[in-house]
């Protein structure tokens, strides 16, 4: 089976031009290609979570494999070099039209799947240097390092269900109730009201309801 892999990372750009290449070079190689697979999908998106994924476990040895630029595959070098191994151990044949690569189970192949495994390891290994050196910096600027007190994360799932906050207010919903659905401190509860105006008048309304009732 040989399949020929587009991808696009937005639907404003076109897969002709990329379909015609193939054409090509499926015409000059003497292939048929037997499936199209195409999808509209950023390349930083691990491979497993793509079309791609599903496709690379169904192929088999002997099968082919056509992109016309190895980018296709990722936008990062140790992604592209994980679906390379893979390929290689599987006895996929991958070709990289405009790249002129050709990875097989040849000598050649193997060297320079090598060759690019070794830079990809350097990449990695220089990112992880950058980092450290940047949160070195930062420690000795006096910054804190790490998510703030408080979690974000929660005021940011409260803002998500900000419309279900508002009616639970508006219902006579108690704090502790509240609190419990979405499983937030009241403290969190109460910074994330502060930064929205409609919650903070609905949670006022709502004491100044239950002070007038406790008060008759």
């Amino acid at each position: 089976m040989t399949v020929a892999y587009l991808r696009i990372s937005t639907e404003k750009q076109h897969l002709r031009n990329q379909r015609e290449e193939i054409l090509r070079f499926a015409s000059f190689r003497n292939l048929h290609i037997d499936r199209w697979l195409t999808e509209v999908v950023s390349g930083r998106k691990s491979g497993r979570e793509r079309k791609l994924g599903a496709l690379l476990k169904r192929m088999k040895r002997g099968d082919t494999l056509i992109v016309t630029e190895l980018s296709r595959l990722s936008r990062t070098l140790t992604e592209i070099m994980s679906i390379m191994g893979l390929c290689l151990e599987r006895g996929v044949v991958l070709y990289s039209t405009k790249d002129g690569y050709a990875f097989d189970d040849s000598i050649n192949s193997k060297v320079l799947c090598f060759a690019f495994g070794l830079v990809a390891e350097i990449e990695r290994n220089l990112i992880s240097m950058r980092t450290r050196e940047a949160l070195a910096v930062r420690r000795a600027d006096g910054v804190a390092l790490g998510r703030r007190k408080g979690s974000c994360v929660k005021q940011q799932a409260l803002a998500r269900q900000r419309e279900e906050v508002v009616a639970m207010l508006r219902g006579g919903c108690t704090l502790a109730e509240l609190c419990r659905t979405f499983s937030v401190s009241p403290k969190t509860f109460h910074r994330f009201r502060h930064s929205d105006a409609e919650i903070d008048a609905a949670y006022t309304l709502r004491n100044c309801s239950r002070a007038g009732r406790i008060g008759r």
